[in-house]
């Protein structure tokens, strides 16, 4: 069975537009659960526009799914001057604090207004190899956010990740305008392929929703989507249980 991970920022970001503390992130994270979520995911930015770092604290202590934290091992604090804010910490530091069960590594910038693209393994596998290391000495699951590159699978297995998580972006457009579906499945089948030789766990995420995932869960070794716009704004219609549901019954081909 393909796991799902509801990735709460979005609820956070609707939080966030009002000087209030509704909608609850941990509140919605319990929906989740009891609607069948096999995890939470989250990613604390520097300028905490959606998930904050005591957001993670908060679902940290109540959680009692799959954590997962992703984010840029390589942003470090920064001071806001909203008012009720905590201080972003830093990415490494937050996880060393709360060591969840799984841990994503994404090569983000503050600029960028979502995830979108993976990690060069051939540019940033020294950079990523001791973090990495750390990861595992903590008890905490790695997985790298990287694009469908075969060729690249084997550079993360070699710098001890446990997992990957490919980035379906391409898919997800590919699938929307009917241009090239198949083909781009196909790289991301060969990049499974690839991953599973070399040893890794495979995860997915980014854009996938109702419509995709269909064709998308039959990725070979295929062990965990994580799933949040596209998610939540179906919760918008269905609400959040049904929302969750739904995408449960999609992985469980139903």
């Amino acid at each position: 069975m393909i796991a799902l991970s509801v990735n709460l920022n979005k609820i956070a970001l609707i939080r966030n537009s009002r000087d209030t503390v509704i909608p609850s992130v941990t509140e919605h994270a319990q929906m989740c659960i009891d609607a069948g979520a096999d995890g939470i995911t989250v990613h604390p930015r520097p300028d905490q526009r959606h998930i904050r770092a005591d957001d993670c604290r908060d679902l940290a202590a109540m959680l009692n799914v799959e954590f997962n934290i992703e984010g840029n091992p390589f942003a470090g604090p920064r001071a806001s001057d909203r008012k009720g804010v905590s201080d972003y910490p830093g990415f490494m530091e937050l996880v060393r604090e709360l060591r969840p069960a799984q841990c994503t590594l994404v090569p983000d910038g503050d600029a960028q207004l979502t995830s979108d693209h993976g990690f060069d393994l051939h540019r940033d596998a020294e950079a990523l190899q001791p973090i990495v290391a750390e990861l595992r000495e903590l008890g905490v699951r790695s997985s790298l956010f990287m694009d469908p590159d075969p060729s690249q699978m084997s550079l993360a297995a070699k710098i001890g990740a446990d997992r990957i998580e490919l980035y379906t972006e391409s898919f997800a457009v590919a699938v929307a305008t009917g241009d090239g579906a198949a083909q781009s499945y196909q790289r991301f089948k060969d990049s499974a392929e690839a991953a599973l030789e070399a040893g890794l766990g495979i995860n997915a995420g980014h854009d996938l929703n109702l419509q995709n995932l269909p064709y998308f869960r039959e990725l070979p070794g295929l062990l965990e989507v994580s799933i949040g716009h596209a998610l939540t704004v179906d919760a918008l219609s269905m609400g959040m249980p049904a929302a969750v549901a739904a995408y449960q019954a999609v992985l469980a081909g139903r």
